[in-house]
C-alpha cells in the first residue's frame, strides 16, 4: 500500500469520496444510531476490534453523531459483547482483516479504533498511520517496548492526531492534577506507592498453570491464525480467547500492563518520570515461563528531573498484599487513608503531606493528621472537568476542534516504563537502564524482551514502516 496523505475530510465532497454505489441511509442522510452530523462534519471509522472492550470505545469515540463506523473488522463476529455494536450500527460493512477492510475501504476511512488484545494492537495501528488515518488504540498501547517506540517515531512521520485509551487521562481527575502541580502541592515527590487488587484468573492460585494449555476446539467463527497476528500461534484454547489472553505473557501484558496505564498515568506524565534507570523484583510469587506471577511487586528507580522533581522510587503491587503502609502522620483523626482496590500513594520528600488518588478518572485528595494542608490546597482540589471526555476528544481533535491528552507522545513513553517493568515480571532479576541508549545494561536476555519476539512471517512489513 502507498502511504497516502491525510485527508482534509471537513473540505471534501460525501459524494465524491465515500465510494459506494449505493451510500448506506445513515450515511447519505447525516443521521445515525448516536445522534445527527452532515457527513461532511462527521468521522468515518474504521474499527477493528468490535466486541468486548470496544463495546464502549466505539460509541464512546462516536457519541452525537460526530463520527460514525464505516467498517467493522473483528476475527470472531460471535465474540463476547459483538452484537452490542452490530445492533448499534447495523449497516456497517464486516471484514476479517484489517490489511483487507484499509485495502478495500481506506478512502472512506478518516480515523481507527484499535481494540484486540495487546499483541495485535502494533500492526493495526501502523498500517492505519502510514495511509494517513488517525488512530484510538487501546491500553497498554503495545505488547513490547520497540513496539511502542516504533508508533511514536510513526507518530511523528505520518502527523496524525493519535490517543491511547486510558480514559482517565482525559477527566476531572487530571485537570485537577495539573491544578496541584501548577500550585506546588506536589512538589518534591520522592516516593509512590501504587497497587492493584487480584481479578485476573492467573492471580488465582487455583487456577495457576505453567505450561501452555492443550489444544481445544475453536469455535467455527473464530480466525485463529488472524487471531494470533504476529505472535506466535499456538494451539486454541479458551484460555487465550475471547478474554483471558491477558495472562499470557506470549499474548498480553498482565496486571501491571491492563492496570498501570489506568493507575500511574498522572504521575508519570505530570511528574516528567520518563524511564527507570532500576527496576528490581521485592515479590515474584510462583514465578514461571508461561503466565505472570500470582503476586507481583516491583521497585523502579527514576532520577531527579529538576530541582521541584526529585529523584523518585516507585513501588508497584498486584496481588497479595497489594497496599502500602501508611504513615501515622498521614492519619486524619487518628484513622488511616482509605485506599482501595487500586491507585497510588504519593509521598513528599518533607513528609508535611501525602496524596492518594485511585485509578483512571479518580481524582486526588490530600492526607494528614494537619488539616491546614487541605484547606492551603483547597482551591487547588476542586475538579474541574475538561471539554471533552476521551473519545469525543479524540474525535474533536481529528476535526481540529481540539488536543487529544495521552497521544503517543505521552502514552508511548508510559507504555515504555509498563514495558521495563513487565520485563523485569518475566525474569525476575534486577535489571539496569541506560535511558539515553533506551537499553538495559550487560544483560542480553532483557534487552531481547525490549525488542519483543521476531513477527511471523508476513507480519515482518509492519516493523519497517517508519
Amino acid at each position: 500500500m502507498q502511504n497516502t496523505p491525510r485527508r482534509d475530510f471537513l473540505k471534501k465532497s460525501s459524494a465524491a469520496t465515500f465510494g459506494f454505489t449505493l451510500l448506506p441511509s445513515y450515511l447519505a442522510t447525516g443521521r445515525s444510531a448516536e445522534g445527527k452530523q452532515p457527513p461532511s462534519k462527521r468521522v468515518n471509522l474504521g474499527c477493528v476490534g468490535v466486541g468486548g472492550r470496544a463495546s464502549g470505545v466505539i460509541p464512546s469515540v462516536s457519541a452525537n453523531g460526530a463520527a460514525t463506523p464505516v467498517a467493522f473488522t473483528d476475527v470472531d463476529f460471535s465474540a463476547r459483547r459483538v452484537d452490542a455494536n452490530l445492533k448499534r450500527y447495523p449497516s456497517v460493512k464486516q471484514f476479517a482483516d484489517f490489511r483487507v477492510m484499509l485495502e478495500k475501504m481506506g478512502k472512506d476511512i478518516d480515523a481507527v479504533t484499535v481494540v484486540t488484545p495487546d499483541h495485535t494492537h502494533f500492526p493495526a495501528a501502523m498500517l492505519a498511520m502510514s495511509m494517513g488515518k488517525h488512530v484510538y488504540v487501546e491500553k497498554p498501547l503495545t505488547h513490547s517496548y520497540r513496539e511502542a517506540d516504533l508508533l511514536m517515531k510513526a507518530e511523528r512521520k505520518f502527523g496524525v492526531i493519535t490517543q491511547m485509551g486510558n480514559q482517565g487521562h482525559t477527566s476531572g481527575g487530571s485537570v485537577q492534577f495539573a491544578q496541584l502541580l501548577k500550585t506546588g502541592a506536589l512538589d518534591g515527590i520522592n516516593k509512590i506507592d501504587a497497587w492493584k487488587s487480584p481479578g485476573l484468573f492467573f492471580m488465582d492460585k487455583n487456577r495457576r498453570i505453567s505450561a501452555f494449555p492443550k489444544a481445544e476446539e475453536q469455535p467455527k467463527s473464530l480466525n485463529w491464525d488472524l487471531w494470533c497476528g504476529p505472535a506466535k500461534m499456538k494451539p486454541f484454547s479458551k484460555l487465550y480467547h475471547p478474554f483471558d489472553w491477558r495472562a499470557f505473557y506470549l499474548y498480553g501484558n498482565g496486571m501491571l500492563g491492563d492496570w498501570g496505564a489506568h493507575i500511574i498515568d498522572f504521575a508519570h506524565d505530570f511528574l516528567k518520570l520518563g524511564q527507570p534507570t532500576q527496576i528490581s523484583p521485592l515479590l515474584m510469587e510462583d514465578h514461571n515461563n508461561v503466565i505472570f506471577p500470582l503476586s507481583s511487586h516491583i521497585k523502579m528507580q527514576f532520577p531527579a528531573r529538576s530541582k521541584k522533581l526529585p529523584a523518585v522510587e516507585l513501588t508497584w503491587r498486584d496481588g497479595g498484599g497489594y497496599h502500602p503502609k501508611v504513615a501515622e502522620q498521614y492519619h486524619a483523626g487518628g484513622k488511616a487513608p482509605r485506599l482501595g482496590g487500586a491507585g497510588t500513594l504519593l509521598h513528599r520528600a518533607d513528609g508535611k503531606y501525602a496524596l492518594t488518588r485511585g485509578s483512571h478518572s479518580g481524582s486526588s485528595n490530600i492526607v494528614s493528621a494537619d488539616p491546614k494542608y487541605r484547606e492551603q490546597y483547597a482551591e487547588a482540589l476542586k475538579p474541574n472537568g475538561p471539554k471533552f471526555n476521551h473519545g469525543a476528544s479524540f474525535t474533536a481533535a481529528c476535526k481540529g476542534e481540539d488536543k487529544t491528552l495521552s497521544p503517543f507522545s505521552i502514552a508511548g513513553d508510559l507504555t515504555k516504563t509498563l514495558m521495563l517493568g513487565i520485563v523485569c515480571q518475566s525474569l525476575n532479576e534486577e535489571l539496569n537502564f541506560d535511558r539515553k541508549r533506551e537499553q538495559f545494561i550487560n544483560n542480553d536476555r532483557a534487552n531481547d524482551l525490549l525488542e519483543g519476539p521476531a513477527p511471523r512471517k508476513g507480519w515482518e512489513e509492519f516493523y519497517k514502516m517508519v
